[in-house]
C-alpha cells in the first residue's frame, strides 16, 4: 500500500484566537487528509480469453476494485479490440505482445509510480517476461496464477473457437520448432520438448530466451530481481497444463516426458540463471501456493485469504 500522509502537530500556543468550532473542523480535515491509495494492478488474461470478458477478467477487475477500495486496474488488451485481443493470444508473436504491453503501461499516467501484476495462465509467464524486458515503470509484485514458466509439453485442451483450435493443432503437427510455426503460433513459442532439449534451446523464440537458457542475459536477470516478491499459484488437478509443475517453475527431467523435476533440482535454479535462488534467501520474496482444483478455478476464499492481502501490502 502506498501511503500519502500529512501530519500536523498542534499546540495550545499555536492556535490562539481559533474558535473551538474552527479547531474541530481543522482536525477533521487533517484526519481526512490521511489517505490510503493501493498500488495499481495490471492484469494479463490467458489463452482464449480477453481483457474484458465479464465472466473472467471483467469479474476479477470488479472484485479487486471492491476489495481494494476502488484501486486502479488495467486489464491489458493486446490489440485494438476484444476480438483482436483474443486472436492475438494465439497468433501474435509473444515478443511483439510484450512490446505492445510495455508501450501501453509506459503511457498510462496511473502506473508511473509502479504497479502490481497478476497473470492468468499464459498471461503469467508473459508478465514475468515483461518484468524482465520492461523495467520502467517498475513491477512491484507479480502473482502468477497457473502460468507455465517452464513451458508446456502437451496441449490437452484448447479454450478457443473450433476454427482457432484446429489451426493450432495443424501448426503444432507441422512441428513446433520450425521457423514457420515459431513465427506464427504463440503456444509453440513456449513449447518445451524434454526429449529434445538442444532443439528447444536452439529454436524457442520465447520461453528458452526469457529463462536464460540460450544465453545469459544479465539485464533480464537483474530486472526480474527488482520485483519485490513473486507468487506462483499451481492447480493440483490441472487438466489444461502439461506438466502442471511448470506453474511452480518445475518441469520434466531432460530426456523424460513422465518424470517431473522441481525447480530447486533444475540447472535454472542451481546456476541461478534468473536470480530466483538468490531471491528465495529473503523470506517472503518467493511464494509457492497451490489449489486443489482444475485450471484457473480459484475459490472465493482463496482470493480473500491469499491474494488480496498480498495486494494490500
Amino acid at each position: 500500500k502506498q501511503w500519502y500522509q500529512r501530519r500536523v502537530a498542534i499546540t495550545a500556543g499555536e492556535v490562539k484566537g481559533v474558535s473551538s468550532y474552527r479547531m474541530k473542523q481543522f482536525v477533521l480535515l487533517v484526519l481526512i487528509a490521511t489517505v490510503a491509495c493501493y498500488t495499481p494492478v495490471v492484469l494479463w488474461h490467458g489463452m482464449g480469453d480477453s481483457c474484458c470478458n465479464p465472466l473472467s477478467m471483467g469479474s476479477v477487475k470488479k472484485m479487486l476494485q471492491k476489495e481494494l477500495d476502488g484501486v486502479y486496474v488495467l486489464s491489458l488488451m493486446i490489440g485494438k479490440n476484444v476480438e483482436q485481443d483474443t486472436t492475438n493470444g494465439f497468433f501474435m508473436d509473444v515478443n511483439e505482445q510484450l512490446e505492445f504491453a510495455c508501450n501501453v503501461i509506459k503511457k498510462d499516467p496511473n502506473l508511473q509510480n509502479g504497479y502490481n501484476a497478476m497473470g492468468f495462465s499464459q498471461g503469467g509467464q508473459f508478465l514475468r517476461a515483461l518484468a524482465q524486458m520492461c523495467p520502467s515503470p517498475p513491477m512491484k509484485q507479480l502473482v502468477s496464477i497457473g502460468g507455465q514458466h517452464q513451458g508446456v509439453y502437451g496441449f490437452p485442451h484448447c479454450p478457443g473457437s473450433w476454427f482457432i483450435c484446429k489451426e493450432v493443432e495443424k501448426l503444432l503437427d507441422m512441428g513446433a520448432y520450425t521457423d514457420f510455426v515459431q513465427n506464427r503460433l504463440v503456444q509453440a513459442q513456449y513449447w518445451h520438448d524434454p526429449l529434445n532439449e538442444d532443439k528447444y534451446r536452439q529454436h524457442s523464440k520465447f520461453i528458452a530466451v526469457f529463462n536464460n537458457e540460450v544465453n545469459l542475459n544479465q539485464e533480464y536477470k537483474d530486472n526480474l530481481m527488482r520485483v519485490e516478491n513473486i507468487t506462483f499459484v499451481k492447480f493440483n488437478k490441472d487438466t489444461m497444463v502439461s506438466p502442471r509443475e511448470s506453474e511452480w517453475f518445475g518441469f520434466y527431467k531432460p530426456g523424460s516426458n513422465s518424470e517431473v523435476m522441481a525447480l530447486q533440482d533444475s540447472d535454472l535454479w542451481k546456476e541461478d540463471r534468473l536470480g530466483l535462488k538468490e531471491m528465495s534467501s529473503t523470506p517472503g520474496r518467493l511464494t509457492f501456493l497451490s489449489i486443489d482444483a482444475d485450471h484457473l478455478q480459484v475459490p472465493e476464499e482463496f482470493w480473500k485469504s491469499e491474494i488480496i492481502p498480498r495486494l494490500q501490502n
